[in-house]
């Protein structure tokens, strides 16, 4: 489901422990970490969306975590055109983004990344709240800074 603009709609989960540092995940078989994020299916709401990602990329159920805030509108980015696939989704730009703000309740050994058929990330850690601006892919990090910036407005 590409929008009119050619920007996929897509949730961004940032998880804060009590120690408000983030769950940052790395890519399987990559040296690239980030957030956990995934695609809004057809008639599916953002939340439900958020649920099914954090299950499917963390292992996550909502008894594990709850929900401290979003980010108010749709932050984009584009996708450099080196790494857009060529499969007749030629309007493809990028994706546009929710983020959501969760409080992680559960126990660290409830985290378990290979929840489904193909798993997005291979390990984890906990990190200082800003310190993903300085590791995220260049592409991405305006939209992390966006979002980071405005998701710390609900921090103790």
């Amino acid at each position: 489901m590409i929008d009119e603009e050619g920007y996929r709609p897509n949730v961004a989960i940032v998880i804060l422990n009590g120690e408000n540092k983030v769950l940052w995940a790395k890519r399987v078989a990559e040296d690239a970490w980030q957030f956990p994020q995934g695609g809004v299916n057809e008639g599916e709401s953002l939340k439900d969306a958020m649920y099914r990602e954090l299950m499917e990329e963390v292992g996550l159920t909502p008894d594990h975590v709850e929900i401290i805030g979003q980010t108010k509108n749709w932050l984009r980015y584009d996708v450099p055109r080196k790494w857009l696939r060529r499969d007749g989704y030629n309007r493809y730009k990028g994706q546009k983004q929710i983020w959501f703000l969760l409080k992680f309740i559960g126990k660290d050994s409830d985290i378990f990344l290979t929840n489904s058929e193909k798993p997005e990330f291979d390990s984890w850690r906990w990190n200082n709240f800003w310190s993903p601006l300085e590791q995220v892919i260049d592409f991405k990090s305006e939209v992390y800074k966006k979002a980071l910036n405005e998701l710390s407005s609900y921090l103790d």
